[in-house]
Protein backbone atom coordinates (compact mmCIF):
# COMPACT_ATOMS: atom_id res chain seq x y z
CA UNK A 1 0.00 0.00 0.00
CA UNK A 2 1.23 3.09 -0.94
CA UNK A 3 1.24 6.70 1.34
CA UNK A 4 -2.10 7.70 0.00
CA UNK A 5 -3.51 4.03 1.28
CA UNK A 6 -4.60 2.94 -1.78
CA UNK A 7 -2.88 -0.22 -3.14
CA UNK A 8 -1.29 -0.29 -6.21
CA UNK A 9 -2.12 -2.57 -9.42
CA UNK A 10 -0.25 -5.39 -10.55
CA UNK A 11 -0.61 -8.00 -13.24
CA UNK A 12 0.30 -11.56 -13.33
CA UNK A 13 1.06 -14.04 -16.41
CA UNK A 14 -0.64 -17.23 -16.09
CA UNK A 15 1.76 -19.23 -18.11
CA UNK A 16 0.63 -22.78 -19.50
CA UNK A 17 1.55 -25.61 -21.67
CA UNK A 18 -2.14 -25.83 -22.22
CA UNK A 19 -5.44 -23.44 -21.90
CA UNK A 20 -4.22 -22.01 -18.30
CA UNK A 21 -7.46 -22.00 -17.32
CA UNK A 22 -7.32 -24.53 -14.14
CA UNK A 23 -4.14 -22.22 -13.01
CA UNK A 24 -6.23 -19.25 -13.58
CA UNK A 25 -9.12 -20.02 -11.48
CA UNK A 26 -6.25 -21.13 -8.45
CA UNK A 27 -5.26 -17.63 -8.90
CA UNK A 28 -8.87 -16.28 -8.76
CA UNK A 29 -9.18 -18.29 -5.89
CA UNK A 30 -6.45 -16.76 -3.53
CA UNK A 31 -7.29 -13.30 -4.90
CA UNK A 32 -10.48 -13.43 -3.06
CA UNK A 33 -8.38 -13.36 -0.36
CA UNK A 34 -7.35 -10.02 -1.31
CA UNK A 35 -10.39 -7.70 -1.67
CA UNK A 36 -8.66 -4.42 -2.45
CA UNK A 37 -6.23 -5.64 -4.37
CA UNK A 38 -6.05 -4.54 -8.33
CA UNK A 39 -4.50 -7.17 -10.27
CA UNK A 40 -5.15 -8.04 -13.73
CA UNK A 41 -4.61 -11.61 -14.90
CA UNK A 42 -3.59 -12.36 -18.18
CA UNK A 43 -3.02 -15.98 -19.89
CA UNK A 44 -0.40 -16.88 -21.31
CA UNK A 45 -1.37 -20.56 -23.54
CA UNK A 46 0.13 -23.17 -25.34
CA UNK A 47 3.73 -22.89 -24.89
CA UNK A 48 5.74 -25.21 -26.27
CA UNK A 49 9.10 -23.18 -27.14
CA UNK A 50 11.88 -21.47 -25.56
CA UNK A 51 11.16 -18.26 -27.54
CA UNK A 52 7.86 -18.57 -26.40
CA UNK A 53 9.34 -17.72 -22.81
CA UNK A 54 11.61 -15.72 -23.68
CA UNK A 55 8.78 -13.17 -25.06
CA UNK A 56 6.59 -13.55 -22.15
CA UNK A 57 9.63 -13.46 -19.20
CA UNK A 58 10.44 -9.90 -21.30
CA UNK A 59 6.48 -9.11 -21.26
CA UNK A 60 6.81 -9.97 -17.62
CA UNK A 61 9.90 -7.65 -17.14
CA UNK A 62 8.60 -4.72 -18.53
CA UNK A 63 5.81 -4.25 -16.49
CA UNK A 64 7.22 -5.99 -12.90
CA UNK A 65 4.66 -8.34 -13.42
CA UNK A 66 4.56 -11.97 -11.65
CA UNK A 67 4.68 -15.33 -13.74
CA UNK A 68 2.87 -18.21 -12.19
CA UNK A 69 3.15 -21.02 -14.30
CA UNK A 70 1.80 -24.77 -14.45
CA UNK A 71 4.67 -25.86 -17.04
CA UNK A 72 4.53 -29.80 -16.77
CA UNK A 73 7.93 -29.80 -19.29
CA UNK A 74 10.33 -30.30 -17.16
CA UNK A 75 12.82 -28.34 -20.31
CA UNK A 76 10.57 -25.34 -20.57
CA UNK A 77 9.83 -25.45 -16.81
CA UNK A 78 13.49 -25.05 -15.85
CA UNK A 79 14.20 -22.10 -18.58
CA UNK A 80 11.22 -20.29 -17.30
CA UNK A 81 12.40 -20.52 -14.10
CA UNK A 82 16.19 -19.68 -14.64
CA UNK A 83 15.23 -16.98 -16.94
CA UNK A 84 13.11 -15.19 -14.88
CA UNK A 85 15.72 -15.35 -12.26
CA UNK A 86 18.18 -13.72 -14.87
CA UNK A 87 16.02 -10.79 -15.09
CA UNK A 88 14.52 -10.43 -12.13
CA UNK A 89 10.98 -12.00 -12.56
CA UNK A 90 9.10 -13.27 -10.32
CA UNK A 91 7.51 -16.21 -10.88
CA UNK A 92 5.82 -19.04 -8.78
CA UNK A 93 5.66 -22.66 -10.09
CA UNK A 94 1.96 -24.05 -9.16
CA UNK A 95 3.02 -27.57 -10.75
CA UNK A 96 6.53 -28.59 -10.26
CA UNK A 97 7.21 -29.31 -6.58
CA UNK A 98 3.93 -31.91 -6.66
CA UNK A 99 5.08 -33.59 -10.46
CA UNK A 100 8.37 -33.79 -8.02
CA UNK A 101 7.04 -34.87 -5.00
CA UNK A 102 4.50 -37.49 -6.68
CA UNK A 103 7.52 -38.88 -9.03
CA UNK A 104 8.88 -39.86 -5.92
CA UNK A 105 5.54 -41.02 -4.15
CA UNK A 106 4.51 -43.01 -7.37
CA UNK A 107 7.68 -44.64 -8.30
CA UNK A 108 7.51 -43.03 -12.26
CA UNK A 109 8.01 -40.82 -14.17
CA UNK A 110 4.73 -38.11 -15.63
CA UNK A 111 4.41 -37.77 -19.13
CA UNK A 112 4.88 -34.41 -19.56
CA UNK A 113 1.82 -33.72 -21.70
CA UNK A 114 0.75 -30.53 -21.86
CA UNK A 115 -3.79 -30.40 -21.62
CA UNK A 116 -3.65 -33.61 -20.86
CA UNK A 117 -6.44 -33.41 -18.07
CA UNK A 118 -8.76 -31.62 -20.67
CA UNK A 119 -8.23 -33.99 -23.80
CA UNK A 120 -9.39 -37.37 -21.08
CA UNK A 121 -12.15 -34.63 -19.46
CA UNK A 122 -13.13 -33.30 -22.96
CA UNK A 123 -16.69 -34.12 -22.85
CA UNK A 124 -17.03 -32.49 -19.14
CA UNK A 125 -15.28 -29.13 -20.38
CA UNK A 126 -17.70 -29.46 -24.09
CA UNK A 127 -20.43 -29.93 -21.69
CA UNK A 128 -19.58 -26.76 -19.18
CA UNK A 129 -19.04 -24.70 -22.45
CA UNK A 130 -22.10 -25.56 -24.23
CA UNK A 131 -23.83 -24.35 -20.58
CA UNK A 132 -21.36 -21.08 -20.50
CA UNK A 133 -22.70 -20.62 -24.56
CA UNK A 134 -26.85 -21.48 -23.77
CA UNK A 135 -26.55 -19.05 -21.00
CA UNK A 136 -25.12 -15.75 -22.43
CA UNK A 137 -27.30 -16.21 -25.61
CA UNK A 138 -30.69 -16.88 -23.45
CA UNK A 139 -33.41 -14.38 -24.52
CA UNK A 140 -31.66 -13.24 -28.13
CA UNK A 141 -28.62 -11.57 -26.36
CA UNK A 142 -25.16 -11.90 -28.00
CA UNK A 143 -26.85 -12.09 -32.15
CA UNK A 144 -23.48 -11.92 -33.15
CA UNK A 145 -22.29 -15.58 -32.34
CA UNK A 146 -26.13 -17.16 -32.80
CA UNK A 147 -24.02 -18.73 -36.09
CA UNK A 148 -22.36 -21.24 -33.49
CA UNK A 149 -25.21 -22.42 -32.00
CA UNK A 150 -26.31 -25.97 -32.76
CA UNK A 151 -29.74 -25.60 -31.82
CA UNK A 152 -31.93 -22.54 -32.19
CA UNK A 153 -35.36 -21.96 -30.07
CA UNK A 154 -37.57 -19.21 -31.12
CA UNK A 155 -41.11 -18.92 -29.81
CA UNK A 156 -43.39 -16.53 -27.69
CA UNK A 157 -42.79 -15.18 -24.17
CA UNK A 158 -43.44 -18.25 -21.69
CA UNK A 159 -43.81 -20.71 -24.37
CA UNK A 160 -40.93 -22.22 -22.42
CA UNK A 161 -37.25 -21.48 -24.57
CA UNK A 162 -35.28 -20.92 -21.59
CA UNK A 163 -35.88 -23.90 -19.35
CA UNK A 164 -35.90 -26.06 -22.72
CA UNK A 165 -32.26 -24.45 -23.62
CA UNK A 166 -31.17 -24.82 -20.50
CA UNK A 167 -31.73 -28.64 -20.55
CA UNK A 168 -30.48 -29.25 -23.72
CA UNK A 169 -26.92 -27.79 -23.02
CA UNK A 170 -26.54 -29.86 -19.61
CA UNK A 171 -26.70 -32.39 -22.60
CA UNK A 172 -24.09 -30.59 -24.59
CA UNK A 173 -25.80 -28.97 -26.96
CA UNK A 174 -25.08 -24.88 -27.62
CA UNK A 175 -28.30 -23.65 -27.43
CA UNK A 176 -29.81 -19.92 -28.28
CA UNK A 177 -33.05 -18.88 -28.01
CA UNK A 178 -34.87 -15.87 -29.89
CA UNK A 179 -38.24 -14.08 -28.52
CA UNK A 180 -40.93 -13.21 -31.12
CA UNK A 181 -42.54 -9.75 -30.26
CA UNK A 182 -45.59 -8.97 -32.83
CA UNK A 183 -44.70 -5.51 -34.09
CA UNK A 184 -40.90 -6.06 -33.94
CA UNK A 185 -39.01 -7.03 -37.02
CA UNK A 186 -36.95 -10.25 -37.11
CA UNK A 187 -32.92 -10.08 -36.00
CA UNK A 188 -31.70 -9.93 -39.47
CA UNK A 189 -29.62 -12.37 -37.88
CA UNK A 190 -31.52 -15.28 -37.59
CA UNK A 191 -31.72 -15.35 -41.43
CA UNK A 192 -27.97 -16.25 -41.08
CA UNK A 193 -28.70 -18.81 -39.15
CA UNK A 194 -29.17 -22.79 -41.15
CA UNK A 195 -32.76 -23.12 -40.88
CA UNK A 196 -32.86 -26.98 -40.16
CA UNK A 197 -31.27 -26.09 -36.58
CA UNK A 198 -34.23 -23.75 -35.84
CA UNK A 199 -36.52 -24.58 -33.93
CA UNK A 200 -39.79 -23.12 -33.08
CA UNK A 201 -41.90 -23.43 -30.32
CA UNK A 202 -45.76 -23.67 -30.47
CA UNK A 203 -48.03 -24.12 -26.99
CA UNK A 204 -51.89 -23.92 -26.67
CA UNK A 205 -53.10 -20.55 -26.18
CA UNK A 206 -54.71 -21.63 -22.87
CA UNK A 207 -51.41 -22.88 -21.19
CA UNK A 208 -49.46 -19.89 -22.23
CA UNK A 209 -52.21 -17.45 -20.77
CA UNK A 210 -51.56 -19.86 -17.60
CA UNK A 211 -48.06 -19.19 -17.65
CA UNK A 212 -47.99 -15.59 -17.98
CA UNK A 213 -50.45 -14.89 -15.59
CA UNK A 214 -48.19 -17.36 -12.86
CA UNK A 215 -45.37 -14.93 -14.11
CA UNK A 216 -47.14 -11.24 -13.53
CA UNK A 217 -48.15 -12.80 -10.27
CA UNK A 218 -44.47 -14.04 -9.24
CA UNK A 219 -43.97 -9.78 -9.87
CA UNK A 220 -46.54 -8.41 -8.20
CA UNK A 221 -48.14 -7.10 -11.32
CA UNK A 222 -52.22 -7.05 -11.31
CA UNK A 223 -55.01 -5.93 -13.04
CA UNK A 224 -55.64 -6.46 -17.24
CA UNK A 225 -52.65 -5.83 -19.52
CA UNK A 226 -52.35 -6.88 -23.59
CA UNK A 227 -49.83 -9.99 -21.90
CA UNK A 228 -52.71 -11.48 -20.64
CA UNK A 229 -55.42 -10.80 -22.51
CA UNK A 230 -56.30 -13.65 -23.97
CA UNK A 231 -57.00 -12.30 -27.62
CA UNK A 232 -53.95 -10.73 -27.80
CA UNK A 233 -52.43 -14.31 -27.13
CA UNK A 234 -54.63 -15.53 -29.67
CA UNK A 235 -52.98 -13.18 -32.23
CA UNK A 236 -49.41 -13.65 -31.07
CA UNK A 237 -49.86 -17.33 -31.66
CA UNK A 238 -51.16 -16.83 -35.22
CA UNK A 239 -48.06 -14.79 -35.79
CA UNK A 240 -45.29 -17.26 -34.80
CA UNK A 241 -47.29 -19.97 -37.00
CA UNK A 242 -47.01 -17.17 -39.65
CA UNK A 243 -43.25 -16.71 -39.00
CA UNK A 244 -42.48 -20.19 -39.16
CA UNK A 245 -43.99 -21.02 -42.27
CA UNK A 246 -42.53 -18.06 -43.59
CA UNK A 247 -39.53 -18.66 -42.62
CA UNK A 248 -39.19 -22.77 -43.12
CA UNK A 249 -38.59 -23.39 -39.36
CA UNK A 250 -39.82 -26.83 -38.09
CA UNK A 251 -42.22 -26.07 -35.35
CA UNK A 252 -42.73 -28.19 -32.05
CA UNK A 253 -45.74 -28.57 -29.94
CA UNK A 254 -44.92 -27.91 -25.84
CA UNK A 255 -48.06 -28.42 -24.69
CA UNK A 256 -48.38 -30.39 -21.85
CA UNK A 257 -45.33 -31.64 -22.82
CA UNK A 258 -42.28 -32.71 -19.78
CA UNK A 259 -38.91 -30.44 -20.62
CA UNK A 260 -37.10 -33.92 -21.09
CA UNK A 261 -39.68 -34.98 -23.64
CA UNK A 262 -39.43 -31.76 -26.35
CA UNK A 263 -35.97 -31.89 -25.66
CA UNK A 264 -36.03 -35.54 -27.31
CA UNK A 265 -37.80 -34.48 -30.20
CA UNK A 266 -35.70 -31.90 -30.81
CA UNK A 267 -32.71 -33.95 -30.30
CA UNK A 268 -34.12 -36.33 -33.01
CA UNK A 269 -34.86 -33.21 -35.37
CA UNK A 270 -31.34 -32.02 -35.46
CA UNK A 271 -29.51 -35.34 -34.92
CA UNK A 272 -31.52 -36.73 -37.96
CA UNK A 273 -30.58 -33.93 -40.59
CA UNK A 274 -27.01 -33.89 -39.38
CA UNK A 275 -26.56 -37.63 -39.97
CA UNK A 276 -28.63 -37.01 -43.63
CA UNK A 277 -26.50 -34.15 -44.71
Amino acid sequence: MNQTGSFKSHTIFIVSGGSGASAEQVVNTVLAQFPDSRVHVVRVSNIRFESQIEETVARAEAVNATLVHTLVDTRLRAYLITLAKQHSVKEIDLMGALLDDLTTVLGQQPLGQPGLYRKLNEAYFDRVGAIDYTISHDDGQNAETWSEAEIVLVGLSRSGKTPLSLYLSVLGWKVANIPLVVGLNLPPELFEIDRLRVIGLKIEAGQLLAFRRQRQQRLGISGPSDYTNPQKIYEELEYAIKVYRSCGFTAIDVTDKPVESSADEIIRLITGRTNTS
